[in-house]
């Protein structure tokens, strides 16, 4: 049930007439029995964010982190869209709110689409409150407010976790613009964790930083990244070190499941970065590397070109020496002290064949480590996004 699988949520997937295809285009999740939730919420870091996230970020502060309702549209992101899209953003809240008898600073507001276009206000006024209506806690009804938050992506992104006296669900959606910190991306997760707004806070900020953060596609922050985690508090007080772990296991699902379905990808690569000085040196290389373009199409053309990692590694402004370097594809190790070495050709070629590889780089320096997820960049990327998309 994804994101109705934690106790106390409701959820709907609405076709308000948007999308061409006839598609759902607005989600809801609310708590059932209008019983305000602890609140937890990261948003894009990117300064052109949009209308919702600024209306998101004044109700998240004015309720005192106490939420009732998630609305989130496809359309556009309303970022670059002025007062009009201030203005529009707050309407979303005000129409929810309207249709379940609570505060609109109870209501956040998510959306994503093309930069800049005018919102069908008209569209939305008729939607919403039929959105509302619909409001259920079937796997149906989670599956519905899965897909109307789709955009590019061809799959919906869900997940479900279990503690061992609580329950995560989540659902999100995700294909491109995928860069740190966070990426084009919505994410709403649910739990019934019984957990203070403090520690909810902190948890969800560990658990980005694990995950979604950990995610680059093709180097572009978007304007409406936004994830929330909602606490129905209808189960049980949490061991903290147990939910910590299970919330950055949730996260991390759906930042995989993100870069598997990113658009035009054929593989998923994990870039591991070990040996370096400090982790912060590792991270600062993972993100070097998997933000290369070179090495993303070294990964689409499935050869093992070891020597464009050494040059993002060199360029990447940590400490190095390449004669301390070494790197291997999967098991198979290509290079060591900055020298390639006699490997199983064959086995390496039907290993870079695979739609998910990792790839390690050792510096040889300390201990420090880092892993980013990324994927290969392909022709299918590019007609996806040389024109208005």
């Amino acid at each position: 049930m994804s994101v109705l699988f934690a106790q106390g949520f409701l959820a709907a997937g609405y076709a308000s007439g948007i999308k061409d295809s006839g598609g759902m285009d607005l989600s809801l999740v609310a708590v059932s029995g209008n019983r305000a939730a602890t609140a937890a919420v990261t948003f894009t870091q990117n300064l052109a964010a949009a209308a919702p996230v600024q209306v998101s970020r004044e109700h998240f502060i004015k309720s005192a982190h106490k939420i009732l309702a998630v609305i989130l549209f496809f359309f556009n992101d309303t970022a670059t869209t002025g007062e009009k899209g201030l203005a529009d953003a707050a309407l979303m809240c005000d129409l929810v709110a309207e249709g379940l008898g609570v505060p609109s600073v109870s209501v956040l507001v998510c959306s994503t689409g093309l930069i800049g276009i005018p919102m069908p206000t008209e569209i939305i006024q008729s939607g919403i409150p039929k959105l509302v209506k619909l409001l259920g806690g079937s796997d149906s009804h989670a599956m519905s407010a899965a897909r109307a938050i789709m955009t590019t992506d061809t799959k919906e992104k869900l997940v479900r976790v279990e503690g061992g006296n609580f329950r995560i669900g989540g659902m999100a959606k995700g294909a491109a613009m995928l860069a740190p910190n966070m990426a084009t991306m919505l994410a709403v997760l649910t739990t019934d964790a019984v957990i203070s707004d403090q520690d909810l806070n902190s948890c969800l900020r560990n658990a980005v930083d694990g995950s979604f953060n950990r995610l680059v596609i093709d180097g572009c922050t978007s304007t409406n990244d936004t994830v929330i985690c909602l606490s129905s508090s209808a189960g049980a007080q949490v061991d903290l070190a147990e939910f910590q772990s299970e919330l950055t296991r949730a996260c991390r699902s759906l930042a995989m499941q993100m870069a598997l379905d990113a658009e035009g990808a054929t593989k998923c690569v994990k870039v591991r970065i070990v040996g370096a000085k400090t982790n912060a040196d590792a991270d600062m290389a993972a993100r070097k590397v998997a933000g290369s373009q070179l090495v993303q199409c070294s990964f689409y053309g499935a050869d093992p070109y070891w020597g464009r990692l050494a040059s993002e590694l060199g360029s990447s402004g940590v400490s190095f020496d390449l004669n301390r370097l070494s790197v291997s594809y999967g098991s198979t190790v290509v290079a060591r002290e900055g020298i390639s070495v006699a490997h199983d050709m064959d086995g390496l070629k039907q290993y870079m064949s695979q739609a998910e590889l990792e790839v390690t780089c050792d510096l040889g320096l300390g201990n420090g480590s880092a892993e980013i997820i990324t994927t290969d960049l392909t022709p299918g990327y590019i007609a996806e996004n040389m024109r208005t998309s």
